[in-house]
């Protein structure tokens, strides 16, 4: 570990004695305007070439065993069972129902980003291939049964499983039957990270709505054009879904600490092991005001706790956007590049922010679940939601177009956003298009998924 692996191992391990240190730490993450990036997440599911039914974890391990020394990954492991693959900046990892995550690299552009996943693309196609094995970004596994699939030894997935069964009816299938994009995001200082809280939840509407990829679950169309949408929305009211006080539109950082407070624990580590905290509702507001076992919490605690979090948006420290469904290759890099246009421009922000904000809480409840339901062709002000991402696309191409002019970017990133000008000028979302061909045979539903979504696809 070097000098400033260290430093940030001892500033975890200091115990926290004052509740402003949770927003010190998380403003750990400010970077001044010059500095911002961009950080993408994927998620896919992994499935049997001939069935696409999902592979039990000894076949993933296979893959990331063959993948190990390829390209810079290392194998990571827990206890003697490998569970994903580090590189320099960037990390594979499983999810608990062997969904394949890569965790790319924070780079200055989405160029860079779009760089990383098609190189990492070529790596678990080409090994994937040898293995029988297809790759296919879907928000929901298309066929296989949420029994049928086996659950990843992960020692936090195994306490997770079970909490997830006292919260709601769909947290397991959340856990095991779910994939999808996630987006990272800089901020400046507490106001600009509270301005962006606030958009980006706004924005998870929209994102259901114009991300929308999973209208299938257990071999049957599901009635969701992002079934993830609903199960999400069923798997635990405590740490998912929106934060309600952040629909206040003078909510700050403080606002999303008071929420992370009061969010019961899943568990704490202690001596590289899990202890599970979930026989009762004890929420870290408790563990700091008490302690436990005689032990006081930690910054290192508070980091944990946070990564325990599933909201539409959350802190860890860098603002992660977490509505939108696992995607074709191509779609993918234009989710940063909508939430990059809309973020980090002064002009889009406060166009974003005209067109969102003024929507009372109540409304925009109704509005964000009928999002994963209807699309573009929600009801809304007397037209259709498509009208309005119709309109915050417009702002975000602009937006990415005037930070290559402001020289925020090295190239400009605009063309990131066409493959979503197709949706929006149809007003058709991807599932949409995927149910329209949905054909009747397993054999003709595989062969279309893979044109649809798989990674080994242009």
């Amino acid at each position: 570990m070097n000098q400033q692996g260290h430093q940030a191992a001892a500033t975890e391990a200091t115990l926290i004695e004052r509740p402003q240190q949770l927003v010190e730490f998380i403003l750990r993450g400010a970077r001044p305007r010059d500095e911002w990036g961009i950080g993408l997440e994927t998620e896919k599911l992994v499935v049997d070439h001939s069935t696409g039914e999902a592979v039990p974890y000894e076949r993933i391990r296979e893959l990331l065993r063959r993948l190990d020394g390829i390209g810079g990954w290392q194998g990571t492991y827990e206890g003697e069972n490998l569970i994903g693959l580090q590189g320099q900046r960037s990390s594979v990892t499983l999810e608990p129902g062997g969904q394949l995550e890569l965790s790319g690299k924070f780079c200055c552009d989405i160029h860079c980003s779009w760089r990383d996943l098609n190189r990492y693309r070529r790596h678990i196609v080409a090994v994937g291939k040898e293995l029988g094995l297809l790759f296919l970004g879907l928000g929901t596994h298309p066929f296989t049964r949420l029994d049928e699939i086996s659950w990843l030894p992960k020692g936090r997935y195994r306490i997770m499983s079970q909490y997830m069964l006292k919260t709601g009816d769909m947290g397991q299938r959340m856990m095991k039957q779910t994939a999808g994009t996630q987006v990272n995001l800089d901020f400046s200082d507490a106001a600009d990270c509270s301005r962006k809280l606030r958009l980006s939840q706004r924005l998870s509407a929209v994102a259901y709505a114009l991300f929308a990829n999973s209208p299938l679950l257990e071999g049957e169309p599901s009635g969701f054009l992002s079934t993830r949408g609903e199960i999400w929305s069923r798997t635990d009211n405590d740490r998912c879904g929106l934060i309600e006080d952040l629909l206040n539109p003078a909510a700050g950082l403080d606002d999303f600490v008071t929420y992370a407070l009061d969010v019961p624990l899943y568990f704490i580590e202690r001596n590289q092991q899990y202890v599970d905290m979930t026989a009762s509702r004890f929420t870290f507001r408790q563990f700091l005001d008490s302690g436990w076992n005689g032990e006081g919490a930690t910054l290192k605690d508070w980091n944990l706790h946070m990564s325990t979090l599933f909201p539409e948006v959350r802190l860890r420290p860098q603002i992660e956007v977490r509505s939108a469904d696992s995607l074709p290759p191509r779609f993918t890099p234009s989710v940063a590049a909508f939430y990059k246009g809309l973020l980090y421009s002064e002009d889009a922000l406060r166009g974003a922010e005209a067109l969102l904000l003024p929507i009372a809480a109540g409304e925009f409840n109704d509005l964000y679940r009928r999002s994963w339901r209807e699309g573009f062709k929600a009801g809304y002000a007397g037209g259709t939601f498509g009208e309005m991402i119709t309109e915050l696309l417009a702002l975000a191409k602009t937006s990415l177009r005037q930070q290559f002019a402001d020289a925020y970017s090295g190239a400009d990133e605009s063309h990131f956003l066409d493959p979503l000008e197709e949706l929006v000028t149809d007003q058709e979302t991807l599932a949409e298009r995927l149910l329209k061909r949905w054909p009747t045979t397993r054999a003709e539903q595989l062969k279309l998924l893979v044109e649809h979504c798989g990674y080994g696809s242009k």
